[in-house]
């Protein structure tokens, strides 16, 4: 699994008009990609991982504060543009396999006691964030 993870004062996620994820922070937007080989285990490892990641203020984490999470499917994420200028996305799981695995990360970090919003996998969503400090951290497990 690969995360790009922000730390946000606000962040949302509008689809067709309707937001259908929005957090206030200090907290993290993450986008999460997926790839063949992940698993429920790698979720919940991503999970323990974002929910004590020490970026927010003062060297604080979600855990810490009570931030909340916005989490966000990206496929994108495995997108691979080594060779020429168009990215392949050969190394992102399909949707099927996917969507079950950003759904465990959701699960898994509601079950540590975090406030987690959503995306619309699969759909056309537009992001909007205020990256505070700028702090942007890549993740791969």
């Amino acid at each position: 699994m690969r995360a790009v993870a922000q730390r946000v004062s606000e962040a949302k996620v509008v689809v067709d008009g309707e937001t259908v994820g929005e957090i206030a922070g200090p907290g993290l937007c993450v986008l999460v990609g997926v790839t063949h080989d992940d698993t429920k285990e790698k979720a919940a490892q991503l999970a323990r991982k974002l929910w004590s990641l020490r970026i927010l203020p003062d060297e604080k984490s979600c855990s810490d504060v009570g931030g909340p999470l916005l989490v966000i499917s990206q496929f994108t994420l495995y997108g691979d543009a080594r060779k020429g200028r168009r990215p392949t996305w050969n190394a992102a799981a399909p949707g099927p396999v996917a969507e079950p695995l950003v759904d465990e990360v959701v699960a898994q970090l509601r079950a540590l006691g975090a406030d987690v919003a959503t995306g619309r996998f699969g759909a056309d969503m537009k992001v909007s964030l205020t990256n505070d400090g700028p702090f942007t951290v890549v993740l791969d497990l």
